[in-house]
């Protein structure tokens, strides 16, 4: 299955949107994805989970890499709308202590950046 990430930036925050399953097959694109982002230095990185049907421990581990490389600079890396099944191992493994986790993406990151 295809993994498909677009970002989205607004006043040095960023929106992940990323669809399909993150997997061990995938991770590499997200991964590419986040090391070409965090190149650019934004303070905080949201993950748009709406569209991920699975995870797996792969995923997880990109996703810990990101959060780790952004702390080190004083960022942070969220996790918004994670379905059940992505939910449910954020709280097996305990990442969910880990990751800010949102129910939705916030409001103040939805504004398009043409009003900015």
């Amino acid at each position: 299955m295809e993994l498909k990430v677009s970002t989205r930036s607004h006043a040095g925050n960023v929106v992940v949107a990323v669809a399909g399953e993150i997997d061990l097959y995938t991770a590499p694109r997200l991964q590419a994805e986040f090391t070409r982002l965090l190149g650019d230095g934004p303070s905080r990185v949201v993950i748009d989970m709406s569209g991920v049907d699975f995870c797996d421990s792969t995923g997880m581990n990109v996703l810990l890499s990101a959060l780790k490389r952004l702390k080190e600079r004083g960022g942070a890396l969220e996790v918004a709308a994670p379905r059940p099944a992505v939910r449910k191992i954020l709280q097996v493994t305990g990442l969910d202590s880990v990751f800010v986790v949102h129910e939705t993406v916030p409001e103040e990151l939805l504004i398009s950046e043409s009003q900015g």
